[in-house]
């Protein structure tokens, strides 16, 4: 056992010197790598700490959870190989390990390819080193096991997969980003998880980095927690230059000049105040049918069809919707079918006029991929198929008033909630919003729904106006035949 400070091992010319040749471009993190296990700083190191935590006094034992908020280019993943590598070969974690058990540093990030960049440079530092390559007993795709009973591998961002494992320290990379189809909140479902493998490890470490996004989720969380308050959980948040210096500064004001809004979060590490939450979840909740997961057809109704194409190889799925409205003037979703990659697009379009033709519908509303091979390919099977006139983002903000007033019945299928309450709302320059899925999150499943419920629409309704945009009276609340009257007798107080 190397008997070493993080601070020596990334200062000795033996060991992780190599990759700190430039002490004065690392200054700052070498910082952060002393706040983190609780060293002493000088006086300009103290203040850099201040700027970045908005704390008055540096800790004086090491962190249980490091928070980095750091711009994009600032050394993120470099910073947590180093610490993952440290921790794994400097620490002696065999007291709190039974005969037989491994102790586990997971690397997890939004997808298994991004978390492969962290792994590569730890492989990079233990074999760099002679006196670490020795450690390094069996080494996989995604997997190095150590001979001191330490594994580092890459894990999957699911809260499933980190049960039932000891867990030494955590590497977890742009959590800000991470997908979230599976469950509105992955991030802080997939932390949750992984303290409990912690609770019995001393000293065990979690290292949380990323650049920031909208004001919500286990970043955002942690920030408002714990920023600028002592106790072991440090939150650091800098922008990319400060962290790293040779990033040019022309190539940061061409970026601000571009989106200033985006390049403040991406570089300048601040939260942005230009993206919120479209729908909340208990107003989604509110409208949804517990265990109706599908509705046969059922004769006196007429039904409206949306679909959501995709070409079968990419990371979207295909999806159908169908709505109808019922005789109390709500709209009732009757139906939603997913088809995830890979798939053949023909044989689901095979699969969808069929159950198109079972509703009675002739005619299918659905966005504009591929220009007319849809049309061509439902055509063939009966069913004709028109582009919708409607945005996505239109669609989504003519479903709103019918979520809000109560006039909608959903069905519960975990995908659509999730889906639903993962939309975002962002104000472009101008003051013009747009409503879409978040980064690394899909919406096929909520746009063929929504779709479907805005062409259920009925004139005849007064609660509905023509073409299928609320009218005034739905989006204040009022709903039935009489809304009309109701509404403007509010109106004339």
């Amino acid at each position: 056992m190397i008997r070493a400070s993080i601070i020596e091992a990334c200062e000795n010319p033996d060991l992780f010197g190599p990759w700190f040749r430039d002490r004065a471009t690392w200054a700052n993190w070498f910082t952060l790598l002393k706040a983190t296990y609780g060293l002493p700083m000088d006086p300009a190191e103290e203040e850099v700490f201040r700027d970045c935590t908005g704390r008055e006094f540096g800790p004086t034992e090491q962190c249980s959870e490091v928070w980095l908020i750091c711009g994009r280019r600032a050394g993120k993943s470099r910073v947590l190989a180093v610490n993952g590598v440290f921790l794994a070969c400097f620490v002696d974690w065999t007291p709190y390990l039974t005969p037989g058990e491994r102790g586990v540093i997971p690397i997890v990030a939004a997808d298994r390819t991004q978390a492969k960049i962290i792994l590569r440079y730890i492989s990079a530092l233990l074999q760099g080193v002679p006196a670490l390559a020795a450690l390094a007993s069996r080494e996989i795709s995604e997997t190095i096991d150590l001979s001191n009973g330490i594994s580092i591998e890459v894990t999957t961002a699911s809260y499933k997969t980190s049960r039932g494992r000891t867990i030494v320290a955590g590497l977890l990379d742009e959590v800000a980003f991470w997908p979230n189809d599976e469950s509105q909140n992955p991030d802080t479902e997939i932390i949750a998880a992984l303290r409990p493998g912690m609770a019995t490890i001393p000293f065990a470490l979690l290292f949380v980095a990323s650049s920031p996004y909208s004001r919500r989720g286990a970043l955002y969380g942690a920030y408002r927690k714990h920023f600028g308050k002592p106790g072991r959980i440090l939150v650091w948040k800098a922008d990319t230059r400060t962290m790293n210096p040779t990033v040019p500064q022309s190539f940061l004001d061409e970026q601000y000049d571009l989106d200033p809004a985006s390049a403040a979060a991406e570089y300048g590490a601040e939260f942005r105040t230009d993206i919120e939450t479209f729908l909340s979840r208990e107003v989604i909740e509110a409208v949804t049918v517990r265990d109706r997961h599908e509705l046969l057809p059922f004769g006196g109704f007429t039904y409206t069809a949306f679909v959501d194409a995709a070409g079968g190889s990419g990371g979207d799925s295909m999806t159908m919707a169908i709505a109808h409205g019922d005789r109390r003037d709500r709209i009732i979703l009757d139906l939603v079918r997913e088809n995830r990659p890979p798939f053949s697009p023909d044989a689901v379009v095979e699969e969808f006029a069929a159950t198109l033709r079972m509703y009675g519908i002739s005619k299918v509303i659905g966005d504009r991929y591929a220009g007319d091979w849809p049309a061509e390919r439902f055509a063939f099977h009966g069913i004709r198929y028109e582009p919708s006139e409607k945005t996505k983002s239109q669609i989504y903000q003519a479903t709103l008033p019918i979520i809000n007033s109560d006039a909608l019945e959903l069905l519960d299928l975990p995908r659509l909630t999730t889906q639903l309450a993962g939309l975002e709302r962002r104000t472009a320059r101008g003051g013009r919003d747009s409503i879409d899925h978040g980064p690394g999150s899909h919406d096929d499943v909520a746009n063929a729904a929504c779709g479907a419920i805005v062409s259920a629409i009925r004139p005849k309704t007064l609660a509905f106006a023509p073409l299928g945009e609320p009218s005034e009276a739905l989006a204040h609340g009022f709903h039935g035949r009489d809304a009309e009257s109701r509404y403007r007798a509010m109106l004339r107080g």
